[in-house]
Parts: C-alpha cells; sequence; structure tokens
C-alpha cells in the first residue's frame, strides 16, 4: 500500500514537518520550537484579535478616511 505523506512546514523554523505518528510534535519539527512557539503566546507576542480589536480597527480605518 502506497500512501502519500503530508508535509508540512515547522511554523517556528519552517522546518519540514511529516504530519504523522512519527512526528509527535506535529505541526512543530520538536519540543524546543513547540516551547518557543508557547512562549510567545504567554508573553503575548502572538494573540487571537477579540471582536473589540476588530471593531476598533474599522473604526480607526474609517476615521482615517476622512
Amino acid at each position: 500500500m502506497d500512501t502519500e505523506q503530508t508535509i508540512v512546514n515547522c511554523p517556528t523554523c519552517q522546518k519540514p514537518v511529516v504530519w504523522g505518528e512519527e512526528s509527535p510534535y506535529r505541526p512543530f519539527c520538536s519540543k524546543r520550537c513547540q516551547l518557543i512557539d508557547l512562549g510567545e503566546w504567554a508573553d503575548e507576542e502572538k494573540r487571537i484579535p477579540s471582536q473589540t480589536d476588530i471593531n476598533d480597527s474599522e473604526k480607526w480605518s474609517e476615521e482615517d478616511e476622512r
């Protein structure tokens, strides 16, 4: 049985990672990259915008157009 492997890039270092059981930290290539990403979220370097953030950015762009 010939199955095609899915390859993704590690979000931290961009190294190719096989999406499967042989890559326990997927989508990361290693525990190190996984922890770097976690630290960025903990330091609020990364975040998912709230509805308030989205509304505020729309308000700012409307004011810029005036």
